[in-house]
């Protein structure tokens, strides 16, 4: 029996065929390149261990290595065109389609009555939100989905910057997700956020309220270039992308209603920057 499950185990860590595939082709492009591990790691500011375990498909490439390695090691776009095939190892199958459309959105915007939105969470506070999950995450999994959360957060700093909104919840701000000093780090870089990135707009909703828009749920919306609007609709048990302009055009009037009922941009940061002195 004890064969049996260390058997299990050892299938389990192996790499799927998709990253076995995209590590070949990293490994064959760096042997053409007549490049060691250690010169990727120099040249694309990456360990050298990492690249290897890139290589063997122990960890799943970032958009930004396969790009940057598709230039340097003079892939010619092989590198580059396997960003979607990695974009499925790692979001759910329900996800990956608001991944791409985050990346190319020219506007995003959510309301938050959980947590703090995933493109402003820091690296600890997504740590936290993942060990706790029920069930339980092993630690493989647990850093895949931390290492992919943040990859996203990327959308913040492209060019050209998207148009970004959020309503949070003012008990978000309470919820010490991972212990109170990870809370005040998380508040500290919401507002650092806030006073550096002047595409972004965060409000706080607070509990106080008496009319609130939101009390369905939460939020997510995006537009993109060709004008088109599409929204996200998360469960206890997977996600569903909406497309339909009669749908997501009320969650856009709602999400309206909620700007209107938070407190101002000015105001949010006041009551962030006083809770994060609290603790």
């Amino acid at each position: 029996m004890a064969a049996s499950k260390s058997s299990d185990a050892n299938t389990a860590q192996q790499p799927s065929p998709a990253r076995k595939h995209v590590g070949d082709l990293i490994r064959n492009f760096r042997s053409r390149a007549g490049l060691t591990r250690q010169d990727v790691g120099d040249r694309l500011l990456i360990s050298e261990s990492l690249a290897g375990a890139y290589e063997r498909g122990e960890r799943i490439p970032t958009s930004s290595f396969l790009k940057d390695a598709d230039a340097v090691l003079d892939a010619r776009g092989a590198l580059k065109s396997c960003i979607p095939l990695m974009d499925d190892e790692k979001y759910p199958r329900t996800f990956v389609g608001w991944v791409r459309l985050e990346k190319i959105a020219s506007s995003i915007s959510a309301y938050e009555n959980m947590l703090f939105p995933g493109l402003l969470q820091t690296e600890e506070y997504v740590q936290a939100l993942y060990e706790e999950r029920v069930p339980q995450f092993s630690e493989a999994e647990v850093q895949k989905h931390v290492e992919a959360r943040l990859e996203r957060q990327a959308v913040l700093s492209r060019d050209p910057l998207p148009i970004v909104a959020y309503v949070i919840e003012e008990s978000v701000l309470q919820r010490p997700i991972g212990g109170k000093t990870v809370l005040r780090n998380q508040l500290l870089h919401v507002l650092k956020c806030m006073q550096t990135m002047h595409h972004l707009m965060v409000q706080v909703m607070p509990t106080a309220r008496t009319a609130h828009a939101g009390v369905q749920g939460p939020i997510a919306l995006l537009s993109t270039p060709d004008g088109r609007n599409w929204a996200y609709e998360e469960g206890q048990t997977g996600g569903t992308l909406i497309s339909k302009p009669q749908q997501v055009n009320q969650l856009i009037d709602r999400f309206g209603m909620l700007r209107a009922q938070a407190l101002t941009p000015w105001e949010s940061a006041e009551l962030i920057e006083r809770m994060a002195d609290r603790l």
